[in-house]
């Protein structure tokens, strides 16, 4: 057989190999998702498995170094399976020419001495210097080739256990099949009134009722909006104009596609994109700074924070969009106002939590209102609202969707939009309708007794007649038309008249420093509300821990051992992508919460978001950084010497920091969290995992690669910080297995043989006195530190600083 027929084969091998370990762990993680309840445990276990199948892969720790009691672990991890497969598969058959550094003694001198005076670290190699494959795997692994396919074999028959047991988790997971509960705070039925006392808070009550709402006149005029389609300008509003008296409630009605929610984001400020052109004038003057902040939009889908309560959620909007110079007692009693006005005290106690546990659909449009109202709007915009809502509880502004006729005899005025965003009709509807149906009748659409008024003429617009009626060109050239400019040109002159007004500049009603703690007081609320999202967090640093230190107990200071210092400080990277994983969607629903509602009402800086974000993790984050370090350090038989186990504590410390803030970083670039997901095994695992020396020593690294993504990956400086520490002084005692045996020339001793390279090289011979040589490859932790490029016991604590320096650069960025 031809070595390319041979290389043929291996190539098949490896890739239906690959294929089925691919399916195997894929069904894993499916049958945990099955069988777990809740994100967060599912999660942890992920992170959890995988670190325990990393471990007893058979790389790491080879399986006649791993320590009885976690033996075991190996036959039930179908990534060793893949690993001998894979393993066997490329090495057999394969010879290599053992050379420098594994070939012992080299250098001047010794580049032309026989193969019986020299010797091969590497397993598997024979006297003439030449390593067998099949050896090497044999003695360094206990591996064989005629365990290709009987690790193929396992594989498949892990996947299809795996698939039992995702049938057996959907089959098992309960659902709630719709059912809506309330849920309260603990001890919300003792108490009503904690914020301030009873009577001050009746008489700052009595004191908010005796204020009214600031009165505005608002109006717009030849209002167009264009937006970039298929490489053109497509216009969704077309000269539309109308205005707003104080105290009024104008109807924004039309058909489906006719540019209703456009207007309103129009006019709301809440477009990001597209070209938007006329005017838009609050009290005759343009819209200020404040505009966004001063006025209240109820979107059509309800988004709230779910662990705060309803007087909760309605309190944080109160302080933070009311100005600065209210008083907090008087921000309090006017959301009680509001609580009472939209009927919500029997729960302004409840969480408001997600639709199947918390409040109904109808409660949470009723506090999406609430949060809106609490800010002393001077206008009010609602897209579609439910007919859960009355006439009583919205102003100024409602786009109606399917009006009943009750609802719609509460509004002074309609705008009447046609597909394309044109208009139809703008004024007075009158009592009952009478002034809007008149209209209509004298144009040829009378109103029969029996319909309703709004969907007479939604349909007229539409239309659905059996005369065709242009009904854009019958508005633009009614006497109606130029009623309503004439009425909207006076409201402008005569309110811009007014010497009393005084434009508010200030782009957000509080401080920087009050809308950090605002935020932060929320957030640490929300964690402390999701028991689920901190315990597994918490119960996963434990147990890898655990895990971790009785897999590498106390290790000593042979050869093999400084591998596996280096291996259990690189194990303790792997705590990071669950915790990553469980992280991020908590991150993106708090980020998702700010980008929908609250930063485009400027409600708080994103600065007092990110910040928070940022802070309120820290003191969980050293606790989970605490019982790691308590249950590994010490478990692994590292120094138990202050300076060292101080900078090793230190630096897990900045760890915890570094990745969630690499995990927030990624979630706040993810348009969701299933991208999230994707990109945390690409940047962390094949980025920054690949490139910190470990998988690939500094030393062999390709030369793109070393000179400044080695540099670059915040990985280097962690693992640089604790492998410096817990290695160099180590005083290296190679056991007899680990020593490179060969014979010393005729009439040389092993010591005068071998006095020229131990002049320039690492390690020390057993007996320099004898003529058959022993030499340990190492003196020191230190000369095994230096192959990672830590060529100073100082590089440790300039890894520790660059660290922190990381850190503290992605949390600012």
């Amino acid at each position: 057989m031809s070595a390319l027929q041979v290389d043929a084969g291996k190539f098949f091998t490896f890739w239906i190999v690959v294929i089925a370990e691919t399916l195997c762990f894929q069904q894993l993680f499916r049958s945990i998702g099955a069988m777990c309840k809740h994100f967060g445990v599912a999660s942890m276990m992920t992170g959890l498995l995988t670190t325990i199948f990393f471990v007893y892969g058979g790389y790491l720790i080879p399986y006649e170094k791993m320590h009885v009691w976690f033996r075991w672990i190996f036959y039930l991890n179908p990534g060793s399976y893949t690993f001998e497969s894979l393993m066997a598969n490329e090495f057999s058959g394969l010879k290599l020419e053992c050379v420098a550094p594994d070939y012992i003694p080299y250098g001047d001198g010794y580049s032309d001495s026989v193969s019986q005076y020299r010797g091969c670290s590497v397993l598997g190699s024979n006297a003439q210097g030449v390593i067998d494959g099949d050896s090497y795997i044999r003695e360094q692994y206990s591996y064989s080739r005629h365990h290709i396919w009987r690790g193929f074999g396992v594989l498949i028959g892990f996947w299809i256990f795996f698939l039992f047991l995702t049938a057996l988790g959907f089959e098992l997971h309960d659902s709630n099949g719709g059912s809506s509960m309330l849920l309260y705070k603990r001890g919300s039925k003792k108490t009503h009134d904690e914020e301030i006392s009873t009577e001050k808070q009746e008489e700052v009550k009595r004191n908010a009722l005796s204020q009214s709402l600031k009165q505005s006149n608002f109006t717009w005029k030849d209002l167009d909006y264009y937006v970039q389609y298929h490489g053109q300008q497509k216009q969704l509003l077309n000269k539309v104009f109308g205005f707003v008296k104080p105290g009024n409630l104008v109807a924004l009605m039309g058909s489906s596609g006719a540019g209703k929610t456009t207007l309103l984001d129009v006019l709301a400020q809440r477009k990001d994109a597209g070209e938007i052109r006329g005017s838009i004038l609050i009290d005759g003057r343009p819209q200020g700074i404040s505009f966004q902040r001063t006025t209240g939009y109820c979107e059509q889908m309800d988004v709230h924070e779910g662990t705060a309560t309803v007087k909760e959620a309605l309190l944080f909007s109160a302080v933070l969009r009311q100005p600065a110079s209210v008083p907090y007692e008087e921000k309090v009693a006017y959301v009680e106002h509001i609580i009472d006005l939209l009927e919500l005290s029997d729960i302004c106690d409840a969480l408001i939590g997600v639709p199947g546990a918390g409040l109904s659909i109808e409660q949470r449009k009723r506090v999406t209102l609430g949060v809106e109202l609490v800010a002393k709007p001077t206008l009010l915009f609602l897209d579609e609202p439910t007919s859960g809502l009355d006439g009583q509880s919205a102003y100024n502004i409602c786009t109606i969707h399917q009006p009943s006729a009750v609802l719609f005899d509460a509004f002074d005025t309609l705008l009447l939009l046609a597909k394309g965003g044109r208009m139809t009709y703008f004024g007075e509807t009158g009592k009952e309708s009478s002034k809007l149906l008149e209209y209509f009748s004298k144009n040829g659409a009378p109103c029969p007794p029996d319909a309703n008024p709004a969907e007479h003429i939604v349909e007229v617009v539409q239309g659905n007649t059996s005369q065709a009626v242009d009904w854009v060109e019958i508005w633009n050239n009614s006497e109606e038309r130029k009623q309503a400019l004439a009425e909207l040109e006076a409201l402008n002159y005569a309110s811009k008249s007014d010497a009393n007004y005084v434009e508010d500049t200030a782009d957000f009603a509080t401080s920087h420093w009050f809308q950090f703690k605002t935020v932060s007081y929320r957030l640490m609320v929300q964690i402390w509300r999701s028991p689920d999202y901190m315990w597994n967090k918490i119960i996963l640093h434990v147990f890898a821990a655990l895990f971790s230190g009785f897999t590498f107990w106390m290790m000593g200071n042979g050869t093999f051992d400084l591998q596996l210092r280096l291996f259990a400080i690189f194990n303790f990277i792997f705590v990071a992508p669950g915790c990553i994983n469980q992280m991020q969607p908590f991150f993106l629903h708090n980020r998702d919460l700010f980008e929908t509602r609250e930063k485009k009402s400027k409600i708080y800086h994103w600065v007092a978001f990110i910040s928070a974000q940022a802070i309120c993790e820290i003191p969980y984050l050293i606790i989970c950084a605490t019982l790691y370090f308590g249950c590994w350090y010490f478990t692994a038989g590292f120094p138990v010497t202050a300076a060292i186990s101080g900078h090793v504590y230190l630096q897990m410390i900045f760890y915890e920091f570094l990745y969630t803030s690499i995990g927030q970083a990624i979630a706040a670039y993810a348009p969701n969290e299933y991208f999230a997901a994707i990109m945390n095994p690409v940047l962390i695992g094949a980025g920054m995992v690949s490139f910190c020396g470990v998988v690939v020593p500094y030393s062999q690294m390709q030369p793109f690669w070393r000179y400044w993504l080695y540099y670059l990956d915040p990985f280097t400086y962690l693992v640089g910080g604790l492998l410096g520490e817990v290695l160099w002084d180590v005083k290296v005692e190679c056991k007899p297995e680990e020593f490179v045996h060969f014979q010393s020339p005729p009439g040389q001793t092993c010591g005068e043989y071998m006095a020229t390279f131990l002049s320039e090289q690492t390690g020390y011979l057993l007996d320099s006195n004898s003529t058959s040589c022993s030499f340990c490859q190492y003196n020191t932790g230190a000369d095994y530190a230096k192959t990672f490029n830590l060529n100073e016991k100082y590089y440790s604590w300039r890894d520790v600083s660059i660290h922190s320096w990381l850190l503290i650069y992605r949390d600012a960025d």
